[in-house]
């Protein structure tokens, strides 16, 4: 079973400030500010106007200045957790009884991130082979594109058919719906050859979300905010790895948790709001409810629900690490799975209505189909179906283990990928 582990380091990283040059004046071949005009200084012996000083962050680092309005992009259309609050919903109705594999598509290699379904009903899959690869509904490949590393992403897909991905090789990708790079971005400064926590921070291996507006959210070595053309918005630097998938509340608030124990709320101008202290790390990515709460797990064997201003309203102690998001019914109800080998599906008052057991450690997150149905993989190699009162509906046989989120079509068709490096498809 390959999982993606825990990459520590003491080090923290501040981020320089950089800033637009201003207007070059009339005055060149200066070779001290008093030979420009005031205010403008002298930089590269050309007189240009002053850089704006860079805000201090509280651990002291320095944030990045406000840039200017970017350019658009499409809006998202699938990515982690079915949207941007990763609710969890998927887009069909879950089987009423268990379904048929109806064709296999191999793509490689282990699968850690979730299929995600395209505009056209396109699934997408980030392997470990160290590619995309595009599968059309019928089974039938249609391209693949490789980086230079393994994947753990989950795809975001912008309704323009836009895919994006990370990758270990400490870049994230933009791939056109044709299967042809767009453009990436490396994302940190670590060596992405090399071993150990030093190289692993910067690996981009949490799924991207794409906000409204087109931006990319994604962790790395921080948390970063990337323009829809490939450049770098902001990028909130923080004292280790971020594989948490960022989410974002409909105020613009982007919330991630990071291994240094924490979730971040970040302003949308990539100035932190606050963090909440946990006790260990968050890999788990954050979900957002309806009134503003987020709601995230932690290895330290817990599910918090925290309030928009930063505040512990309650947390659920489980048997074990929670790695994989959380999802949400239409009655509030929150479902999440922990490496204790239950679904755990609690009140949102915190009380727990319920528990599941599979057999083995649930590292995925559950969705919630679209007549209610919750679905889970788990490492005892099979995917379960559960009614919103907790009975077993039924559960498939897979040849590995299962630690990502099945994809549900409009349809009803079920895609799981998993460990034995093939995309499913069930009906």
């Amino acid at each position: 079973m390959l999982t993606n582990g825990r990459r520590l380091t003491a080090a923290v990283v501040a981020v320089a400030a950089t800033g637009c040059s201003g207007t070059q004046a009339r005055q060149t071949g200066c070779s001290k500010d008093t030979d420009c005009r005031a205010p403008r200084v002298c930089e590269a012996s050309a007189c240009v106007e002053p850089r704006a000083a860079a805000p201090a962050l509280a651990d002291g680092g320095l944030a990045l200045a406000p840039p200017p309005a970017g350019p658009p992009g499409a809006p998202p259309f699938a990515m982690f957790g079915g949207d941007a609050r990763h609710t969890g919903r998927r887009a069909g109705p879950a089987p009423a009884k268990a379904p048929k594999e109806i064709w296999s598509a191999d793509v490689g290699g282990v699968v850690a991130g979730s299929p995600t379904i395209g505009p056209d009903g396109t699934i997408y899959v980030a392997s470990h082979d160290g590619a995309l690869h595009a599968i059309a509904p019928d089974g039938t490949p249609r391209w693949k594109l490789a980086t230079e590393d393994r994947s753990w992403s989950t795809p975001a897909v912008a309704t323009d058919g836009t895919i994006y991905i990370g990758s270990d090789d400490d870049h994230l990708y933009a791939i056109t719906a044709n299967g042809k790079l767009a453009w990436k971005l490396r994302l940190g400064t670590c060596d992405p050859k090399g071993f150990g926590p030093e190289s692993s921070r910067c690996d981009v291996d949490g799924g991207p979300t794409i906000g409204p507006d087109g931006t990319i959210y994604v962790g790395g070595d921080g948390v970063h905010a990337v323009w829809p053309d490939g450049t770098l918005r902001w990028k909130l630097a923080t004292a280790e790895h971020v594989a948490s998938t960022p989410a974002i509340a409909p105020d613009g608030t982007i919330y991630a948790g990071c291994e240094d124990d924490a979730l971040y709320a970040i302003a949308p101008d990539g100035t932190k709001k606050w963090d909440v202290r946990t006790g260990d790390d968050v890999d788990a990515a954050p979900t957002i409810g309806a009134d503003g709460t987020i709601y995230v797990g932690s290895d330290d064997h817990a599910l918090y629900a925290i309030s928009p201003d930063g505040k512990i309203t309650w947390k659920v102690i489980t048997g074990s690490d929670i790695r994989g998001g959380a999802a949400l019914a239409a009655d509030g109800t929150i479902y999440t799975g922990s490496h204790d080998g239950k679904l755990y599906a609690i009140a949102p008052n915190g009380a727990v209505k319920w528990t599941v057991a599979a057999a083995d450690r649930i590292q995925g997150a559950p969705g919630v189909a679209a007549n209610g149905t919750v679905v889970f993989g788990s490492q005892d190699e099979h995917v379960y179906a559960v009614t919103p009162d907790g009975t077993l509906s039924w559960m498939l046989q897979l040849p590995e283990d299962v630690d990502t989120t099945p994809a549900i079509a409009a349809d009803g068709t079920l895609y799981v990928a998993g460990d034995d490096g093939h995309l499913h498809a069930f009906r």
